[in-house]
């Protein structure tokens, strides 16, 4: 137990009332302050900046998002906020926090976002609710069903239109500002995270299903054609609600995405997508042929990255047939070859002009009893990418089966074997 995580159990047992609450919540962006003063601090953004605009890092920089095994590591029972915006605070500090425990490069900065309201015209975009399918059971699978039934439906689809909220975004900094802002200085953004907007092919199964969805493209493909133009004029409409709101803080300070600026300031100070990442990704099309990934998917994301000044492309999907198909993509710097990908034909392919963003299996990790096989496959990818600049990201992991210390495990392996290579 490290000590911020012990210094975050101290203030939590002195919680008694509201008051104590908010101290609680003001120590533990203190401590969050501290990890951002950690001498580490410095390689480590300068190693993300460095792989992802074009030079050789000391080494590869080394990430994992926890997901799903956060409620193993941070269950909300152990949460000691009543009050809704004081225990999100917590939540997010108190990852910050574990966070450090892993010890890989995960960025840290003495400032916190805060997102600006983008506020959609209806409850339902595109006009009609998502369905799902699923056990019922927390932590089981869920399935994609259709909310468009016939072509009748395609014809009611609507455009969503998005508009800027100033007063409640004024109140959420506000909020913030008054709870931190002597702490950490408050950025208020409409841009934020790991902006993966292009991600188009998640709405279209949301509103077709899966299987219907493919069947289309061979059936009806006008049909899909349609649903994909709708989808994308909606994103295309938030995304002028982003700029409308001209409260835009670069999202080049990001784990995965961390780069130099994408270009210089402009003459009035005001930043615009062409200064921001977009990230997207074809999992849904997974196993559709590449002729029709690009006509059905990627054709409509290329208008939704041309508006960035940079593109981050591909998820847990097998990219090994289709990598013509993504090096369209414009402003594309990093490349995301998946457990499921060729890595070597990826790099081979992509010359070196990329950054290769190398996805380890979150089930190898977890699962298996040790981590013997990872570091077999870890030795292997370190020599075919030796050379080239790259970023290890271990992602979408669900379990650590009860293996408290298998992702620092990882982490310190992956730095390990990386700085040999």
């Amino acid at each position: 137990m490290n000590t911020f995580k012990k210094k975050a159990a101290s203030c939590a047992r002195k919680v008694k009332s509201s008051a104590d609450e908010r101290s609680y919540i003001r120590e533990l962006a203190a401590m969050t302050v501290e990890i951002a003063r950690e001498p580490r601090m410095k390689p480590i953004i300068k190693r993300w900046r460095d792989v992802n605009s074009g030079r050789m890092p000391d080494r590869a920089p080394v990430w994992c998002r926890p997901a799903g095994c956060w409620s193993e590591m941070l269950p909300q029972d152990s949460l000691v906020c009543k009050d809704p915006f004081l225990k999100k605070m917590e939540y997010y500090l108190r990852q910050t926090l574990l966070r450090r425990d892993i010890d890989d490069d995960h960025p840290v900065y003495e400032y916190f976002k805060v997102n600006a309201v983008i506020e959609c015209n209806s409850e339902t975009p595109y006009g009609f609710e998502y369905k799902k399918h699923s056990l019922d059971e927390e932590g089981s699978a869920w399935g994609y069903e259709s909310a468009l039934e016939n072509a009748d439906d395609f014809k009611r689809l609507v455009v969503p239109q998005y508009k800027f909220n100033a007063e409640k975004t004024a109140e959420q900094i506000a909020l913030h500002e008054n709870l931190l802002g002597d702490i950490l200085e408050i950025k208020a953004t409409a841009v934020n995270g790991f902006f993966s907007v292009a991600t188009v092919c998640s709405q279209a199964a949301n509103l077709r299903g899966m299987e219907q969805m493919m069947m289309d493209m061979l059936l009806e493909p006008e049909l899909m054609h349609h649903l994909m133009r709708v989808i994308t004029d909606g994103v295309m409409n938030y995304l002028d609600a982003v700029e409308e709101s001209k409260l835009i803080v670069p999202n080049i300070d990001e784990a995965m995405l961390m780069s130099d600026p994408l270009r210089p300031l402009s003459k009035d100070g005001k930043y615009t997508l062409k200064d921001c990442w977009c990230a997207g990704n074809s999992q849904e099309f997974d196993q559709v042929n590449p002729k029709m990934t690009q006509e059905f998917l990627i054709d409509y994301q290329n208008e939704i990255f041309e508006r960035f000044g940079a593109s981050c492309y591909g998820c847990c999907e097998n990219l090994t047939q289709k990598i013509d198909q993504v090096l369209t993509v414009p402003n594309l710097r990093i490349f995301v070859s998946s457990a499921w990908s060729d890595l070597a034909k990826i790099v081979k392919k992509t010359e070196g002009k990329h950054c290769i963003m190398w996805r380890h299996s979150a089930s190898d990790v977890t699962c298996l009893e040790n981590l013997n096989k990872v570091r077999k496959d870890t030795e292997k990818g370190a020599k075919i990418l030796k050379g080239r600049r790259y970023q290890v990201v271990l992602r979408e992991l669900q379990t650590l089966l009860g293996r408290e210390n298998r992702i620092y495990d990882w982490a310190q392996m992956c730095k390990e074997i990386i700085a040999k290579n």
